[in-house]
């Protein structure tokens, strides 16, 4: 079976120039550091195909509440731009069609535990055989490999092996995860920069690769100066509630009418902030003369600039602090943050229509280039809403498809 390049892509995404829309990519994955991995592709253009259980699908489609429109936000927020197919991939049937789908694509990517893939007759190998140029990225909690191999890895489990709890949190509390499931997005990132360096090579050996990305491996990366401090100084790292290790002033503050957060990162911007407050007694006292010395000094400096903004309003701190070039801003509710002009002009909330739900808004792609446009074209897919069409670009008939769904394969 031949899969037609005429997939209809401007269905999925009708940007004028999409950088991967030469890429095809079937998802096997499910919940949110694959899916997320994908969907960043999609933003860029590629085609994502994304197969689920017939019946239930993506267990994020029940994580909730909200829904809206029958689906749940969670499933919302990463899965746009993608084409859903239902497939039972524990039947033979269903094993030969994704097999028959990956002949004809460029990425899959899967996030089951180590060797069900294999199990599924979808392993690189049976991959290669039918596509010398596949690219397979699996994505798991603990990797291919090791002692935990075999684990089952969630978000709040990884933070709290990989040390990142650890450090996160107020020095007399207890360790606290992020407020997202943060291993998730990093491995999902991970995965996407791995897929892309993959498909380089591959247009010089025309050879694809076998990717091999864990939530652990992600989130230890993530420890970066922290890790480093460790590994090189034998630095131990802290809870530091909203402060920093290694800068002063660098932290959350109590004004008069809510948190405010200062980022004096530099001598340079010490001496605006010290001018701005019109506090040359803080300038001129030795322990506070270089970032190192603030750093030595913290438990003297902070009660003093603690009790300073504690009588100030947040906008007039801002006024003050930005207008000097100094990093500040008040800690935003999530209603202040989508209301943000700036969030706006930056086009983060992207509108997509939904058939069920109507418009839906949409936390659009980061990623800004010159003149090729990322935004979120199509919403999220209903369960199983493309199976008849992209069956059909695989060669089936009306027939086979609806033998294929009484059968339970779709």
């Amino acid at each position: 079976m031949t899969f037609s390049r005429q997939t209809q892509l401007e269905a999925v995404c009708d940007v004028t120039k999409s950088l991967l829309s030469h890429i095809r990519v079937l998802d096997l994955s499910r919940v949110l550091a694959g899916p997320f991995c994908t969907m960043c592709l999609a933003d860029l253009g590629a085609e994502v195909i994304k197969v689920e259980r017939p019946g239930s699908g993506d267990d994020t489609r029940r994580w909730g509440p909200p829904f809206v429109g029958g689906e749940s936000a969670y499933f919302c927020c990463c899965n746009r731009n993608k084409r859903s197919l239902t497939l039972n991939l524990k039947s033979e049937e269903g094993q030969r069609l994704a097999l028959n789908l990956a002949a004809e694509c460029d990425v899959v990517v899967e996030n089951f535990r180590p060797g069900t893939i294999d199990r599924l007759g979808l392993g690189y190998a049976a991959l290669r055989a039918v596509n010398p140029g596949i690219v397979l990225c699996s994505i798991t909690g603990f990797g291919q490999s090791g002692p935990r191999s075999l684990d089952s890895g969630y978000d709040i489990l990884i933070q709290g092996l990989s040390g990142l709890m650890s450090i996160t949190g107020d020095a007399d509390g207890e360790p606290m995860k992020v407020g997202v499931a943060i291993t998730d997005v990093n491995a999902g990132l991970f995965a996407s920069q791995a897929i892309l360096a993959a498909l380089l090579a591959r247009e010089r050996t025309g050879e694809g690769q076998q990717i091999d990305i864990s939530l652990y491996d992600s989130a230890v990366a993530s420890l970066v100066n922290v890790g480093a401090s460790y590994l090189l100084a034998g630095e131990v790292g802290q809870r530091h509630g909203n402060a920093h290790s290694s800068i002063v002033p660098y932290q959350v503050f109590a004004c008069a009418d809510g948190p405010f957060v200062v980022a004096v990162g530099n001598d340079s911007q010490w001496r605006a902030f010290c001018a701005a407050f019109e506090r040359e007694d803080l300038l001129q006292d030795e322990r506070f003369c270089s970032n190192e010395s603030r750093v030595a000094h913290r438990d003297a400096l902070i009660p003093l600039l603690v009790d300073m903004l504690g009588r100030l309003g947040r906008a007039d701190c801002e006024q003050r602090l930005r207008s000097t070039g100094v990093p500040c801003g008040s800690v935003q509710a999530l209603e202040a943050v989508f209301a943000d002009p700036h969030l706006h002009h930056r086009g983060l909330v992207q509108p997509v229509e939904h058939p069920t739900a109507g418009t839906l808004s949409l936390v659009g792609s980061p990623v800004v280039f010159g003149d090729t446009a990322t935004q979120a074209s199509a919403p999220p897919p209903r369960l199983g809403e493309h199976s008849g069409q992209i069956l059909r670009e695989l060669g089936l008939g009306a027939v086979e498809i609806d033998e294929l769904r009484q059968a339970g394969v779709i």
